[in-house]
């Protein structure tokens, strides 16, 4: 706390009081002052001024380049010369000072992990290169704004949904299909909107990669850019409904993957890429397809797997049921749909809600002026209280990036390493074989040089050297006949999923031995890939794996991750110091 004599300031706190009293401009400053902390010790005739860090709660701006947040709707006071001191403490009596001191210093601290992670993440990407590995191009760059997706049936209320979250319409909604595009919704000062193109060539936005699915995809996407929005810090990506059924389609054996372009490009494969980088993801359902549509479960099934962390199931709509066992028909419905697709015993949490609307007032009349009942029992307030739970998460959105970039970091590194070690045990395998090869023909070129040096040295006839050459010349050639073919039949044998497997299972025979299912589920997640890249390169041109990038890898998920984790996870009683 810093002190300054009353002769600084005033001759007097009398004198001040009338002084500010008497000027309407001091007049209208003195609550601010106060509020930031500013102090007058009568007893003492000393002026106590204390100040406070800027509030960096309101994250305005995410930079693409940096992945930090900063605050552009902060203005500072001017004038006083209380603004020419260097605060040095914080009065502990202001509760203000100290969240907004608290504030900052997390927000710095964000900053902090989301450069880190960018930076590990990008170190990665020459390795990946180089090996051919599973990690797609430009997996390092994240989109400018953290954002949710909204994937669904059609008719599910994704639309009415997203312009509640807003506060204002922004996509039409309606019982039939309104619309065919991705659509980002991203806040910014003035109303704007964009087409697919324009928005996949931003270098800035983030969805340069969308390129790979192809022209139809790009015309199907747009941008729409709103203000007076609630959501000022990410965006939301509304998909298209999807409308088939898994009777008319022929059930879901056409969903046995592969990619599928009813749509003019490959759906499932751009979910999926949305999903990656989104930070939560909503999956609709509503009561006239509860878990019937075949394209949804599909969807869930080959797009949305393994991010069960950011998904959140939910019956909308569900203010329609005017019954209890109608109600409990079609959550039924929607749990024995959903259990064909998930595979464990515990099913999700499905959150049942609905949007505000008159219709679902108690005493409403039907178009034939009889009283509709109220729904299921005016049992509204649980529906609301449900919605309010997803809002909340919704808007939860930008400090959800945090943990979803150290997962997307701690994700990447283990499918890297494990493609690394299993690329270089095969290569080592197959070089053993090439050495081998070449040992055998060396020792018969050797045997046949030896030979015909000796002739030549006694003077031997000359058929007998020429002889001899002329059998190491042919036994060599025809060896290395031989052991090409040989060769070629050998890597062909190394690439089959058999000893890929073999493979796995040597260089992780202690996470083999123990049953872990998560290096199982890596594994799984590589396998394909790994085999479709090992047979395009060839392993003549794999290249080496040396122990220093196999143990660069392994610092930083033994010792660069776990950091990170320490400094994004809240304060508990078990935590230790924090510190980049």
């Amino acid at each position: 706390m810093l002190r300054l004599p009353i002769r600084t300031v005033a001759t007097s706190v009398a004198t001040r009081n009338a002084t500010l009293a008497s000027s309407s401009t001091h007049a209208q400053r003195q609550p601010a002052l106060l509020k930031r902390g500013f102090k007058l010790s009568q007893s003492r005739y000393d002026c106590v001024i204390t100040a406070t860090a800027s509030s960096s709660s309101n994250m305005a701006m995410f930079s693409s380049s940096s992945w930090n947040w900063s605050d552009s709707n902060k203005t500072k006071t001017s004038s006083s010369v209380f603004d020419k001191i260097t605060p040095s403490l914080i009065s502990d009596s202001d509760p203000a000072s100290s969240t907004a001191t608290a504030e900052t210093a997390e927000g710095k601290i964000q900053r902090e992990i989301l450069d880190k992670c960018s930076e590990l993440h990008s170190s990665l990407m020459p390795m990946n290169e180089k090996l051919r590995g599973p990690l797609a191009k430009h997996s390092d760059r994240g989109t400018s704004l953290p954002f949710v997706l909204l994937v669904g049936n059609h008719s599910s209320g994704k639309s009415s949904f997203v312009n509640y979250v807003l506060g204002r319409k922004v996509q039409t909604a309606g019982v039939a299909p309104t619309d065919d595009c991705f659509t980002v919704i991203a806040p910014g000062p003035s109303d704007v909107d964009q087409d697919g193109p324009a928005l996949v060539g931003d270098p800035d936005m983030g969805f340069a990669n969308l390129r790979q699915f192809g022209p139809t995809l790009i015309h199907h996407t747009q941008l729409k850019v709103r203000s007076d929005i609630q959501n000022n810090n990410f965006m939301l990506v509304d998909s298209p409904g999807m409308i088939d059924s898994p009777v008319s389609a022929g059930g879901m054996s056409q969903y046995g993957g592969g990619a599928i372009m009813d749509r003019g490009y490959d759906f499932q494969g751009v979910v999926k890429w949305f999903a990656e980088r989104a930070d939560v993801v909503l999956l609709f359902f509503d009561p006239d397809k509860p878990g019937t549509t075949g394209e949804t479960l599909s969807i869930l099934l080959h797009s949305l797997g393994g991010m069960d962390h950011k998904l959140m199931i939910v019956l909308n709509k569900a203010d329609q049921f005017r019954k209890i066992h109608d109600f409990a028909r079609a959550y039924g419905s929607l749990c024995w749909n959903l259990s064909k697709v998930i595979p464990r015993k515990d099913l999700p949490r499905i959150f049942t809600m609905c949007l505000p609307a008159s219709s679902t007032t108690t005493g409403s009349t039907d178009e034939t002026g009889a009283t509709v009942p109220p729904p299921i029992g005016s049992g509204l307030a649980d529906l609301h209280q449900t919605r309010d739970d997803v809002v909340a998460e919704v808007m939860k959105a930008p400090k959800r990036r945090i943990d979803n970039v150290i997962t997307h970091l701690n994700d990447s590194v283990h499918l890297l390493l494990m493609h690394a070690r299993i690329v270089e045990d095969t290569r080592s395998r197959y070089s053993r074989m090439v050495w081998e090869n070449r040992v055998q023909e060396g020792g018969t070129l050797a045997t046949g040089a030896s030979l015909t040096a000796l002739g030549m040295y006694f003077s031997l006839p000359v058929e007998f050297t020429g002889g001899v050459v002329a059998a190491t010349v042919l036994g060599v050639g025809g060896m290395h006949w031989y052991n090409s073919s040989k060769l070629k039949a050998h890597e062909d044998n190394l690439l089959t999923p058999e000893e890929l497997g073999a493979s796995f299972q040597r260089t992780h025979s202690r996470e083999v031995s123990e049953a872990d299912e998560f290096t199982s589920s890596v594994w799984q997640r590589i396998r394909d890939p790994l085999m479709v890249s090992l047979r395009t390169v060839g392993l003549d041109n794999t290249p080496t794996v040396g122990s220093k990038d196999i143990y660069a890898l392994n610092q930083i998920l033994d010792e660069d991750i776990p950091r990170l984790r320490r400094l994004a996870s809240p304060t508990h009683f078990g935590s230790k110091v924090k510190g980049i």
